[in-house]
């Protein structure tokens, strides 16, 4: 079989397994939204899934929110309404909690 050929079952194998499996869509909302956990996750205000706990990383933190205000930056003018509101509020709601969290609030 060619690398083509290859490559296409291999991308129709995947398509069949991720349909198969009951996720959120893969869209940019659902993006945000992840990201946006991850970032609380490393605040301290949602549990780690591995251990249950909850644990600051202000650095990965940081850098996640740094991620978020990246792709809003570069997604600009190619984004609904929707898509941007709730990109502008999730970085400005996590930077608002980064900066409690930094004081010890």
């Amino acid at each position: 079989m060619s690398e083509n050929g290859e490559q296409d079952a291999g991308e129709r194998a995947y398509a069949e397994h991720a349909q198969s499996k009951e996720l959120p869509a893969v869209d940019f909302l659902n993006l945000v939204v992840s990201m946006s956990h991850s970032a609380l996750l490393h605040l301290g205000d949602a549990p780690d899934p591995a251990t249950g706990g909850l644990e600051k990383n202000l650095p990965l933190a940081r850098q996640t929110i740094d991620l978020l205000a990246m792709l809003l930056e570069k997604t600009r003018g190619n984004l609904n309404g929707d898509e941007e509101r709730v990109l502008s509020q999730a970085i400005y709601d996590l930077r608002m909690r980064f900066v409690e969290v930094a004081q010890g609030k």
